[in-house]
């Protein structure tokens, strides 16, 4: 039905004859001629119609906005004074020679052009339309180019690309499964991957040594803009490759696609302990854009009278820590603080402490600050030494728990980056290594990463002292997102029983859960490891997009539902029957009564 696209047009066509199919952008009528802006993926063509086609500028007169049209028409070159640079076809037009409608359209709920104007469920519910925006379009022409460069560049290193299942069993990977009841099989449920995780390591005992999956993963968790219930990773594992030949490929495939597709070297990936990461930053996912740093300053505060600072100061699990803002006297007004304490209440932080340093020479009155009348001149000395404050500038102050200090004053640098434009470069990416293997809760221990990373130490070191073992873990972060993660796996089933028993799971349910994977280490396991990509998170990054929903076609929203297709949604008695399942009273009141 077409010969061209419309984005596709140029000069070279001058004097061809072509034939276009998409949707009317916009139809303007000036004096007796029609100019219709015809639309596809590729792009908008200005289409021309006069008079001296009668039928066809009769016609050219009914169409509206988000018809539907075949046009022919011949390309020519536009007047000097209508070229439109704002187009990439703005320089030709197409002079219309046949045209027919090939559908009708309503009235768009909303505007295509004015989409910000409207609230993001009318976009998602009329997501078709939604996606007709030419932002749209190439969001999801540009990941469609993007998998396909990931998938040519793990097929050259000799990838094989394996499908897993997507009806499994429950796993413990950090997050609630979807579970789907099985007709068959009464009382049982299958439960959808939230990672191909398990499968991916049989087929490293397999053989398999080199394996990738462009793969659909689910997480019935809290969401925000970056997470969805369904997502999209990329998937890798490998055999007999060190964690640090793991980093070096995907590092590779990483800085390749960037390359390829934007002519954006990213440059070195430097290598961050986990330690250093929450030290100077308070996240695991620092945006080294941003050159401030936390620095602890717990030690200075233990015998100060005042029980805000004393208090974690005194605590084997509080952290004290400042952020300093050269100049921020100048930048931020009392206004701004005071925005800054709620910003930091988010993270569960109580107050946000501040000293303005006006002149530091004069310990006395040259620091502005409601808090500095509880603290002894040589602890006001020693902080201004310890952060390296000059005249002028200002310095937070957190104080409390340690994960609460790191939250709360990581998240408040990543807010002063941004708000005060302080980014020192476009791009800046980093390994961060050295993972605990755990970390304690109420409960016990829980793995950090997942329960099949394997320690970098023996199993009598890790059974002995959890709290101090190390994984062989790592994950790439760029400008303050994960990409991806991943780990050495355990390969040896003495230490995977060791690391079940650090984390509570007892024999029986190691037999239960996991007695697959126990007897395949049996077989002669390989040394393996893995990593896996968010392709969303990566897709959104490097289109600029505000959500992952921009860079999904058909995605949820917050609450875990689709508005277009009203999904979750009920289903009769006679389905739930056979599933062998009865709702309870509060949510069978929901239900339709049909049978």
């Amino acid at each position: 039905m077409r010969s061209e696209y419309c984005g596709a047009l140029n000069t070279a066509f001058i004097d061809q004859t072509v034939t276009l199919c998409g949707w009317v952008d916009r139809r303007r009528d000036h004096g007796g001629v029609i100019f219709i802006d015809l639309r596809d993926r590729d792009g908008i063509v200005q289409v021309v119609f006069d008079p001296d086609g009668k039928d066809n500028f009769a016609l050219a007169d009914k169409v509206r906005s988000e018809y539907v049209l075949q046009v022919t028409g011949k390309v020519r070159a536009r007047d000097a004074a209508t070229v439109n640079p704002n187009m990439a076809t703005g320089e030709i037009e197409v002079y219309g020679t046949e045209l027919e409608i090939l559908s009708v359209a309503e009235t768009p709920p909303f505007p295509l052009s004015e989409h910000s104007s409207v609230g993001e469920d009318v976009r998602l519910k009329y997501r078709y339309l939604d996606l007709r925006r030419q932002e749209m379009q190439h969001n999801l022409r540009f990941r469609s180019k993007v998998t396909n460069a990931i998938r040519n560049y793990l097929d050259q290193h000799e990838f094989l690309d394996i499908e897993t299942p997507i009806l499994t069993r429950a796993t413990p990977e950090g997050a609630r499964d979807y579970l789907v009841p099985s007709r068959t099989h009464d009382g049982k449920f299958f439960a959808l991957p939230q990672s191909p995780q398990l499968f991916k390591q049989l087929l490293m005992v397999s053989g398999f040594d080199r394996y990738y999956q462009i793969a659909k993963c689910f997480r019935d968790e809290d969401l925000r803009a970056d997470r969805q219930p369904e997502f999209t990773q990329i998937d890798i594992e490998t055999s007999f490759m060190s964690d640090e030949h793991i980093m070096s490929i995907t590092e590779g495939m990483i800085t390749d696609v960037f390359k390829s597709m934007k002519d954006i070297d990213l440059g070195e990936f430097p290598r961050m302990p986990y330690s250093e990461a929450m030290a100077k930053y308070g996240s695991d996912k620092p945006d080294l854009r941003i050159p401030l740093e936390l620095v602890d300053i717990k030690d200075l505060m233990t015998e100060v009278e005042f029980k805000v600072f004393s208090g974690p100061a005194n605590d084997p699990k509080g952290r004290i820590a400042a952020l300093k803002i050269e100049g921020g006297n100048a930048k931020l007004t009392r206004k701004q603080i005071d925005d800054y304490t709620k910003f930091v209440s988010i993270y569960g932080a109580k107050g946000l402490a501040y000293i303005k340093v006006n002149d530091k020479a004069d310990l006395e009155n040259g620091l502005q600050s409601p808090i500095v009348k509880f603290l002894p001149n040589d602890v006001r000395g020693a902080i201004l030494e310890r952060v390296g404050a000059e005249n002028g500038d200002l310095i937070f102050f957190g104080a409390d728990k340690a994960t609460v200090v790191s939250e709360s004053l990581g998240a408040l640098r990543c807010k002063l980056g941004e708000d005060l434009d302080l980014y020192t470069c476009e791009w800046a990416p980093l390994w961060v290594v050295d993972f605990p293997m755990f970390e304690e809760t109420d409960t016990g221990w829980t793995s950090l990463h997942h329960p099949f990373t394997a320690p970098a130490c023996t199993p009598e070191e890790l059974e002995a002292n959890p709290g101090e073992a190390l994984s062989i873990a790592y994950d790439m972060v760029l400008n303050g997102t994960e990409l991806g993660g991943g780990s050495v796996r355990i390969h040896d089933q003495a230490m995977q029983q060791t690391v079940f028993k650090v984390l509570g799971i007892g024999e029986e349910e190691q037999r239960e859960k996991f007695g697959f994977l126990l007897d395949a280490l049996q077989y002669g396991a390989p040394p393996h490891g893995g990593l896996a990509f968010g392709l969303d998170r990566l897709i959104m990054l490097m289109t600029d997009s505000d959500s992952i929903r921009d860079v999904i076609a058909f995605p949820k929203t917050q609450t875990a539902a689709c508005v277009m297709t009203d999904a979750p949604g009920a289903v009769d008695r006679k389905q739930l029957r056979e599933l062998n399942i009865k709702l309870t009273e509060k949510a069978a009141e929901k239900k339709p009564s049909s049978e």
